[in-house]
């Protein structure tokens, strides 16, 4: 029964030691200040015995209510914040036996200096019970107050971190009819023209949306998963603009598991093509890289088509590249961002950097 008894003790003990590791300098400071301040008030209110018997004492019962109160709570609720009618019975009782064990460390340890030490304190044991008592829920309340806090404030960040969630899931859910209605239109057109074209981009469509389907729904894909979907994107265009399109994905093997918003290069590659190859005449091409820029993560997509000047105000702006900017503020704030320059010697670079 007693092995029994001293292995769930430890269980606890072990359980709850980080947080206790984390809490024990921050409650030592707080009960010390506790304990100075009712010495002032034995010494000047009072007029017990001098300011430094009346520190020690104060230290003596103020440490062994911290034992006795910290050891009740941990015992019976670990770190989680004790319910208030038992632990105010804890509080009760702790008191009383913090009063009388600290009273008799006390005389312990200053009898030899103050040999009429107890016959001057014991005139005020009531006051001091009382004290000692009232010292005792404050240090409490104090300590609870500090638990709902941060509670409360554990609550918001999480309430923050879903309508972050929701945000971003709102503006990944706008890439997808945005690139969809594109391809379509294209598709619609190149019906009249090619027909035989018109089906082999249909059937690299099918293939697309199949391949985008477990992705766009989820939080976060492998650089290898978006990268994947980018060549079925780009395989998906080459049937449509035939030569004049060709592309490259240089993706390194240490990065491939690093994961990232879905979707997330998409419109900037969408962009490449819309705004920069296709009003181009004759030919270009697409390279989209991975690469670690010091303390970040740099995502390029460059273009060798018509350039920013060229392709006007409009490829710095509409819904796609406003919907990268948006979810990297959402995720990261002033950590990530999207860049777009010129392209030597011809096009456009989009550059996200994201922390590492």
């Amino acid at each position: 029964m007693t092995t029994t008894s001293s292995f769930s003790l430890r269980a606890v003990f072990d359980a709850n030691l980080p947080e206790l590791a984390r809490q024990l300098p921050r409650n030592l400071l707080v009960g010390l200040a506790i304990d100075f301040v009712c010495a002032l008030v034995v010494t000047y209110v009072l007029r017990a015995s001098s300011f430094v018997v009346s520190l020690v004492f104060s230290m003596c019962i103020g440490l062994l209510a911290q034992l006795l109160i910290d050891g009740g709570r941990l015992l019976f609720w670990g770190c989680k914040r004790p319910a208030g009618v038992p632990f105010m019975l804890l509080l009760a009782a702790a008191g009383p036996v913090a009063y009388f064990g600290g009273t008799s460390l006390g005389y312990l340890l200053l009898n030899p200096y103050y040999s009429d030490l107890r016959l001057s304190l014991a005139s005020h044991r009531t006051s001091l019970l009382v004290l000692t008592l009232l010292a005792c829920f404050i240090g409490s309340w104090l300590f609870w107050s500090r638990s709902r806090m941060a509670e409360l404030a554990a609550r918001a960040e999480a309430t923050e971190k879903r309508a972050l969630l929701a945000q971003l899931q709102l503006l990944q859910a706008q890439i997808e009819p945005h690139m969809l209605f594109n391809t379509l239109a294209n598709l619609q057109a190149l019906i009249d023209i090619d027909t035989a074209r018109a089906q082999q981009m249909l059937d690299q469509l099918i293939v697309y949306l199949r391949a985008t389907l477990a992705s766009s729904r989820a939080d976060t894909v492998t650089l290898a998963e978006e990268f994947r979907l980018l060549e079925a994107y780009l395989s998906l265009m080459a049937v449509r603009m035939g030569t004049r399109l060709a592309y490259s994905l240089d993706l390194p093997a240490e990065l491939a598991a690093r994961r990232i918003p879905p979707m997330l290069l998409q419109p900037l590659v969408e962009n490449a093509i819309r705004h920069g190859l296709e009003p181009k005449v004759g030919a270009g091409r697409v390279d989209i890289s991975a690469a670690v820029d010091g303390p970040n993560l740099r995502l390029t997509v460059a273009d060798t088509g018509l350039g920013l000047q060229a392709a006007g105000a409009t490829r710095g702006s509409g819904i796609g590249l406003d919907n990268v900017r948006e979810r990297l503020r959402a995720l990261a704030g002033g950590g990530a961002g999207l860049t777009l320059q010129p392209n030597a010697p011809e096009g456009t670079r989009a550059t996200i950097t994201l922390p590492l």
